[in-house]
């Protein structure tokens, strides 16, 4: 028999298309998604990706027989519309805070009696509540198939990594003092029991990481939580026999990855399960019980993880320090290798290799956080850009170059942004960097009331571009993790976000602030530092928190055109060099380190 041709996303569609009409299916949701809702998939879940060309990472694909589309936001418009071309995938634009178009273009499209599928696995549940709104009782959701097994052939196997602890002296709190203050929170809502299947939630609740996710240092597992023993579901061979043995005299014992769903069916009648709809899926949803009583809240973990104690902030500042070493070491080399009229051609993909080469040769490093985005002029306006080989740019001529990277450490994970100029550039490249830079700067110094919902504090950084009619089409700042997601909330300044309750500002989260300009086909500008909430002042309107920057790496002053920075503004930033040359230094003392000294202190001169 001979081999069915997938060598592009057309002929993909077509197989797809032929199982689609064996199965009876007239439109099919391809969501990037796991069991697990994980923003960044194992490669067996990239199917939307495989079947579209389309990398981004935030995307559905919706197939019928005469359509296909794939949805997606602003920050990958440009990308999607170069991965699509010629594919016969239609870009579907998302605009800010409309993330279900693609629901309410079912419910507009689809006719009575036909029939729609996704698989429920991956399929969210709060997404499920609104897809089967808007398709109606006479629209038939099948949500019992995975249409990709019948025509992907070659779909990559589930990840293998092994699980391992965090290292003792990382987490500041047991297993046991984690899983007693769950269990607290579950008797807050009433439950007896509590599944959790988002990976982040279980790897900080169990303290134990792994690597079945790039970047993130998490593992493919579903967690139930009782009133005296917790299920940690993992698959067989990747929890190291003596790590099992501690975890089940600690009272969580291990089961098989495939054996959740049984358990959630052989719940006790009469058992009060919490779960948090945005935070599992609807096949989940499904293998509960029927005599359970379901409480429907945030998980616990996910509020928990996001205040850092006292001591991991301490971790999460010396891991900037050995990352802002790295990162004085890589621009010290790049600015001795674009000032080299005998170099060797560079291009954005060995920016990539040289900077995480850097940052591997410091303490704590464990593998970048994120794939970096190196983008010179055109591909810096390209947000979430990605350069692959054969078509970099090579860092030549005059320009701007946006490097937006990150580590994990074993004792915090980093996300920072920043622009160089490169040989010449213009007045409008300052403009626009000093715009950026204002922005920037405005929301570092802000201090607002505890418990503001945090998607408020997003206008404060916009409002210095807005004043120029200029915005950004992606968030001001995400939660990040404690060596876990670089993406984490609950916690978001954006405008697109809801200002719910569970998005309140508390002590102890870590936000990045990283507003930007992007001109498609010139030059992108963003830049990125990740704070701390501390207490700020108390009055006689309640306490109020303020941010202290975290992130160590000089700003580039050659960028900046002073005349439209304010004098307080100018301090800020004088301000915000002294302490990274103070901080940076001593970790740049050895001989072999007096380049990235002598750039250091040339960099955060004040102006």
């Amino acid at each position: 028999m001979q081999t069915p041709d997938q060598s592009t996303p057309a002929s993909r569609l077509s197989q797809l298309r032929g199982a689609m009409r064996a199965q009876h299916i007239d439109a099919l949701i391809v969501p990037s998604a796991d069991p697990h809702l994980s923003e960044y998939l194992p490669a067996r879940w990239q199917g939307r990706e495989w079947l579209s060309g389309f990398t981004g990472s935030v995307g559905t694909l919706v197939v019928t027989q005469d359509f296909a589309g794939v949805w997606t936001d602003g920050r990958y418009w440009e990308q999607a519309e170069t991965e699509l071309a010629g594919s016969g995938i239609v870009l579907k634009k998302i605009p800010s805070g409309a993330s279900v178009l693609y629901i309410d273009w079912l419910g507009e499209t689809m006719r009575p009696g036909q029939t729609v599928a996704v698989d429920g696995a991956v399929l969210g549940l709060a997404n499920a509540r609104l897809l089967q709104q808007a398709l109606g009782a006479q629209v038939t959701l099948r949500t019992d198939t995975d249409v990709l097994q019948a025509v992907w052939p070659d779909r990559p196997a589930m990840p293998a990594a092994p699980v391992y602890e965090h290292a003792a002296a990382y987490p500041t709190l047991s297993r046991m003092e984690k899983l007693a203050a769950l269990r607290a929170g579950m008797a807050t809502h009433g439950a007896s029991h509590h599944v959790i299947s988002t990976l982040d939630d279980i790897a900080y609740l169990f303290n134990l990481r792994g690597a079945d996710v790039n970047y993130n240092p998490v593992f493919l597992a579903h967690a139930l939580v009782g009133p005296e023993r917790a299920t940690l579901f993992v698959a067989d061979g990747k929890l190291p026999a003596a790590l099992r043995a501690t975890l089940e005299s600690e009272g969580v014992d291990v089961a098989a990855y495939d054996r959740a769903a049984a358990a959630l069916a052989a719940l006790p009648s009469g058992a009060a399960l919490l779960l948090d709809p945005r935070r599992i899926t609807f096949g989940t949803r499904q293998a509960v019980a029927d005599g359970v009583r379901v409480v429907e809240s945030i998980n616990p973990t996910t509020l928990a993880k996001s205040r850092k104690t006292d001591a991991e902030a301490a971790h999460v500042r010396a891991a900037m320090e050995q990352d802002g070493a790295a990162l004085c070491e890589f621009f010290s080399w790049l600015d001795c290798t674009l000032a080299d009229p005998q170099r060797a051609p560079l291009t954005e993909i060995g920016v990539d290799e040289h900077l995480t080469a850097a940052r591997a040769r410091r303490a704590g490093f464990v593998s970048p956080s994120f794939g970096t985005i190196a983008g010179f002029n055109a591909h810096g306006a390209i947000m979430h850009y990605h350069a692959h080989a054969g078509s970099e740019a090579t860092i030549e001529g005059d320009g701007l170059l946006l490097i937006d990277s990150g580590g994990q450490y074993w004792g915090g994970t980093t996300d920072i942004t920043r622009v160089v100029p490169v040989g010449t550039i213009t007045a409008e490249h300052k403009r626009d960097f000093t715009l950026v830079l204002r922005s920037m700067i405005a929301l570092s110094r802000a201090q607002f009331p505890r418990g503001v919902k945090s998607p408020m504090l997003d206008s404060i950084a916009r409002a210095p571009l807005w004043a120029e009619g200029i915005d950004f089409g992606h968030g001001t700042g995400h939660g990040v993790g404690f060596f876990l997601n670089v993406h984490e909330g609950p916690q978001s300044i954006s405008q697109s976000a809801m200002p719910e309750p569970q998005t309140a500002m508390e002590p102890g989260m870590i936000t990045s602030i990283e507003p930007g300009i992007y001109r498609p086909g010139q030059w992108g500008i963003r830049i990125e530092n990740l704070v701390l909430n501390v207490p700020a002042d108390t009055t006689q309107f309640g306490e109020f928190l303020r941010f202290e920057t975290l992130t160590l790496c000089p700003i580039d002053t050659r960028c900046v055109e002073r005349s439209l920075l304010r004098d307080d503004e100018a301090a800020w930033l004088n301000d915000y060099h002294a302490t990274v040359r103070a901080r940076l230094a001593p970790h740049l003392a050895a001989p072999a380190d007096a380049p990235a000294l002598a750039w250091l202190e040339q960099r955060t001169r004040a102006i």
